[in-house]
Formats: C-alpha cells, structure tokens, sequence
C-alpha cells in the first residue's frame, strides 16, 4: 500500500553507493524514515530532491519488518535555499532539527511541532543569526511537549524573566523586536540550559555552535 504525506527533511545520508537513508518530519505521521533507493544515482528521478531541510510532498511503501520505509516519489514544495547562504542559519536549523529528533517519539503526530519547524526555518534566514531565535524555538517546542517552564520557581531576574515570557509567547515577527542585554542573553541561555539538561537528559551538541552564531 502507497502513503502520501508533506514533510521537511530532518536528516539524509547514505546508505549504499546509491541509496539514502532520509528522515522526514510530518505532522500526520510524526518523524518518519525512507529509504531512497538509487536516490544517488545520476539519472534518478529523485536526484536534487532530498537535501536538509527541504520540504516536499512524498510517497512511501510501508515496511512490515521495520521502520525503515520505501520512498517512491517526491515532489518538491521548498527547498529553503537561503538557510545555504550563511553557516549562522545552518546551525541553528540543524539544532533545531536535532532538538526534535531527541524529544519525539517516532511515526506519532505532531502537527504543531511540524508547523514550529516550518516557522523556524521560514524566520532564521530572515535576520542575522540570534541567540533569541534559538531561545524562543526552545520554550514554544518545551510547551507543546507540555514542559513549560514555571518561571515563578526560577531564579531569573525580574527583566529576563519578563523577555522569557514573551519568547514563549510572541510570535515570529514581533519576537525580531525583542532586544535583551547581553547579561540577560547569557542568564537565559544558562536558565535553558539547566532546564533542558533537567527534563531529557541530554542537550544535542549543536546548540552552543548555534547559539554562539
């Protein structure tokens, strides 16, 4: 049986000489992996369509035996060609990618944590490389994995916890207006950092290089 789905593409590499193995984001089947059979070759139908973060309409044949599927066609919707045009970007959006690999379940929805990746990389290529972008991605995936911070318990001053709340809160477009010192940017990142390494355990090495960028 052929499924159809849109997803963004989290990772890809290879397999064989020829094949991939790609990781897809999706909001009706959640984080789902293919293989790109011949996907490497010159001639493939498939060439120049899977590349990092490039989202698409696909189809795929279900395995039985794994959770390694069959991919069969791709239609290109974005490619996010702009994220290639500076390493400042790349890395946040590869955290980005990294941070929802680490704390989703696999081929589960995720619909609003789909649309928080598709915003993110819409928005990153839009201002130069900022810590709060990073900041903000963090608090909106904590509150829909339902880990909201309590900052009532934090230690956080009065105006960091003031510019926290309004990461969580704001959307995109006004968050580009948000300005915070250099002490509260390090006070957030150490905030977050604690909290994140709290709840999962583990933080993906990307986000010091993306917050350094």
């Amino acid at each position: 049986m052929i499924e159809r789905a849109t997803g963004i593409i989290l990772r890809a590499r290879p397999l064989t000489e020829t094949s991939l193995i790609v990781n897809w984001l999706t909001a009706e089947l959640g984080r789902l992996s293919t293989v790109a059979k011949g996907a490497r070759r010159p001639k493939s139908p498939l060439r120049g369509k899977l590349d990092l973060f490039y989202e698409a309409d696909f189809s795929f044949q279900r395995s039985r035996r794994s959770e390694l599927h069959t991919l069969r066609e791709v239609g290109l919707r974005e490619t996010h060609a702009p994220l290639r045009q500076e390493l400042g970007w790349l890395q946040q959006a590869s955290y980005g990618a990294a941070l929802i690999g680490q704390t989703t379940e696999r081929e589960t929805p995720l619909p609003a944590i789909f649309e928080l990746m598709r915003e993110l990389l819409a928005v990153i290529p839009k201002r130069p490389p900022q810590p709060q972008t990073i900041f903000a991605f963090e608090l909106k995936l904590l509150d829909e994995l339902g880990l909201k911070p309590d900052l009532s318990k934090s230690k956080l001053t009065p105006g960091a916890k003031l510019i926290v709340e309004k990461l969580a809160l704001l959307d995109w477009q006004s968050l580009s207006r948000l300005k915070p010192s250099d002490v509260q940017s390090r006070e957030i990142q150490q905030f977050l950092h604690g909290f994140l390494i709290f709840h999962l355990g583990k933080i993906p090495g990307g986000r010091t290089a993306a917050l350094a960028s």
